[in-house]
């Protein structure tokens, strides 16, 4: 399993991300008029820059970017940090704006996403180097608080209307349930990365199982949803 994931792992990533991104072009006709579309923008966002997050591979022994040895961007941490741990939330908060029909719950998310970034924002300002060696937990904890909140507003107003009898119908439900799981498993994880540092192997090839795993089916998720879903009127 160790060999199977250092080999593979980035390419099967890689692909259920492109599988995603492409449906949702291929659809986009299906969309354009909804919400929706914004999603699909972001499937292409997020497969792209998830391959150039893999820009480190290439900094080793005389790679495309070996001019980044012995630079700060010698590792992805920051750019990690900057499009998938607060570009993604920054993303779901504007999309459940958008979705979201009830004043107050439109009121909590915008009061919240905005105190994230400049949270967010502060975090890295007074921690700038740890910036590019590392992730920050409280970041990733008070994003997946962001994330909750966004899912929970959404299968509460499904819950008190109509929609509750067609759910299995909306892009948006399945949207919600493969985030929310997402978020639900990785999250924990964040609080271990200690071992990281540290080089214990069974940490690392475990952690990579279940980021597998987790990608794997939230991606599926996301293009089952597209195929199978009917657009909703905004």
């Amino acid at each position: 399993m160790e060999e199977f994931l250092l080999t593979y792992k980035f390419l099967i990533t890689t692909g259920v991300e492109s599988l995603a991104a492409v449906t949702g072009l291929f659809l986009f006709k299906k969309y354009k008029s909804t919400a929706a579309k914004f999603f699909i923008y972001f499937l292409v966002y997020l497969t792209l820059c998830d391959f150039l997050a893999n820009y480190p591979r290439y900094v080793k022994d005389g790679g495309l970017f070996s001019f980044l040895q012995g630079t700060v961007f010698v590792k992805n941490y920051w750019w990690g940090t900057l499009f998938w741990k607060i570009g993604a939330i920054m993303f779901f908060a504007f999309y459940y704006n958008r979705i979201l029909k009830t004043t107050s719950f439109k009121k909590i998310l915008k009061v919240s996403a905005f105190s994230f970034l400049l949270f967010s924002i502060g975090c890295i300002l007074l921690n700038w180097d740890d910036y590019f060696i590392m992730s920050f937990p409280s970041i990733s904890v008070f994003g997946a608080f962001i994330i909750f909140l966004c899912t929970v507003c959404y299968f509460i107003e499904v819950l008190k209307s109509d929609k509750i009898l067609t759910f299995y119908k909306s892009l948006n439900f399945y949207i919600s349930f493969a985030i929310f799981i997402w978020w639900l498993i990785i999250t924990p994880i964040v609080f271990y990365d200690v071992y990281m540092s540290r080089l214990d192997w069974n940490f690392i090839f475990l952690r990579w199982q279940i980021y597998l795993i987790a990608n794997i089916t939230m991606y599926l998720t996301f293009t089952f949803a597209l195929i199978w879903c009917k657009p909703e009127n905004d």
